[in-house]
């Protein structure tokens, strides 16, 4: 009986050691995603790995924590479109700013909360002029606000008010104005949850109090993508390429400059095709350029190098999210070449050495000692005979040399003695004597 016993303990324990926790237990699994950067492609790309993790890992409630200024209109409503694809409860804390397309996020959000001094909405769509959009981009971007707003509950007029001016809030906001909401006023519309201090009193809000909660890095080559798409970095990044190149071309070889050209390059490149913008066409076109560039190092005629130019400017436009943008960025980095190509020519005296491949420069002048002809000042005033009729130009023989010749007059018969009084270059004249 006693042996009995044992081996049903040893079975129930055998039993249990194979039978998971309770969940009863366990802290509630909490995911703080930061946006605290402007809205771009990169970020998208980002969001979409932290959301896709935080699935993985059945978290209860996925936190934004926002201070955002806005950004990219399309890369926002692919991060709204993500936010709405996952059935994990989904929260907005701003802790300062959720602008433009930040609120547009926010408004895909369960819940909002924001801190006393927090503000959200300014949403108008502008160009990249900083002026408002057409009217086909705004009324497209009004309708997604209202349509963010009504999918949580929220009252789309006042998501239209912060997209245009002629919504009419007087309670609100002046006639004109886009709408900005602080804590207080986003409270009383409905469009905030509760004003808090910070994330461990919203936790506490949310029933979460000492919950798991994981904060969601970006990887080097996440913080590398939203670097590099910020519109503002663009054309820094292409003007620092442009200038870098131009400078190696008064070099002789490959030196710094054209490294750090093409290492701009190589960034702007590899930022886009992290954040999906540069697709393998692109890439393709952008080292088959880099290719027919530094080929041009070594091949005569130029042509190799503009083909490559227009392959990298190609494939830097297809690159952007906008074409026109990026056909500004371009404009602007080549304006800064030609500056640059100026003050080389202008203030340093600099000559290309790249054009040396395109132009001949060399020249045979009397300066670097090539003459035509030899000119035979040693013969003025040397007697000879000629060996032929001069009519009137024949030979001569001075001293057993047989010499070219012009006679002074009209015709001087052979084998008459004569005498050399000029010599100017090949034109040697003689007379009768």
């Amino acid at each position: 009986m006693r042996k009995v016993l044992i081996a049903i303990c040893l079975s129930l324990a055998a039993i249990l050691a194979f039978v998971p926790a309770s969940a009863e237990g366990e802290n509630p699994n909490v995911y703080v995603i930061p946006i605290k950067e402007d809205v771009t492609k990169g970020l998208e790309k980002y969001l979409h790995r932290a959301i896709n993790e935080a699935k993985e890992a059945n978290a209860d409630v996925i936190i934004f924590d926002m201070n955002t200024p806005g950004g990219a209109v399309d890369a926002a409503m692919d991060i709204g479109n993500l936010i709405l694809d996952t059935d994990i409860k989904t929260v907005t804390f701003i802790n300062s700013r959720a602008l433009s397309a930040g609120s547009y996020i926010a408004l895909h959000t369960d819940e909002i909360y924001m801190t006393s001094n927090a503000t959200m909405g300014a949403s108008a769509i502008i160009n990249q002029d900083g002026n408002t959009a057409g009217e086909k981009a705004e009324s497209m971007w009004v309708a997604a606000m209202e349509g963010a707003a009504k999918q949580k509950g929220r009252d789309p007029e006042i998501a239209k008010a912060m997209a245009i001016g002629d919504v009419s809030l007087p309670e609100l906001k002046k006639e004109g104005d886009l709408l900005t909401l602080d804590a207080e006023n986003a409270l009383k519309v409905g469009y905030s949850n509760g004003t808090i201090k910070n994330m461990d009193e919203l936790l506490t809000t949310l029933g979460y109090e000492g919950a798991d909660t994981q904060t969601v890095p970006s990887t080097f080559a996440e913080s590398l993508a939203k670097l590099v798409t910020n519109p503002v970095v663009v054309p820094i990044l292409l003007s620092i390429a442009s200038l870098g190149l131009v400078l190696e071309l008064y070099t002789p070889g490959f030196g710094v400059a054209g490294g750090m050209g093409l290492t701009a390059l190589i960034l702007f490149f590899y930022g886009h095709y992290i954040a999906g913008l540069a697709g393998y066409e692109t890439t393709i076109l952008f080292v088959l350029g880099i290719i027919l560039i530094v080929a041009e190092f070594f091949l005569p005629g130029g042509i190799a190098g503009l083909l490559g130019a227009v392959a990298i400017i190609g494939s830097i436009i297809m690159a952007g999210q906008d074409t026109v943008y990026m056909a500004i960025s371009v404009i602007i980095a080549l304006f800064l070449a030609a500056v640059a190509i100026i003050i080389m020519i202008k203030v340093f005296g600099k000559r290309m050495k790249f054009f040396k491949k395109l132009i001949l420069t060399d020249s045979t002048n009397t300066e670097s000692g090539y003459v035509s002809n030899v000119n035979r000042l040693d013969l003025i005033g040397r007697e000879g005979i000629t060996l032929t009729d001069l009519r009137p130009s024949g030979t001569v023989v001075v001293d057993d040399e047989r010499i070219d010749v012009v006679a002074e007059g009209s015709y001087i018969e052979a084998k008459t003695k004569v005498k050399i009084i000029k010599a100017e270059g090949s034109r040697i004249v003689v007379r009768e004597i």
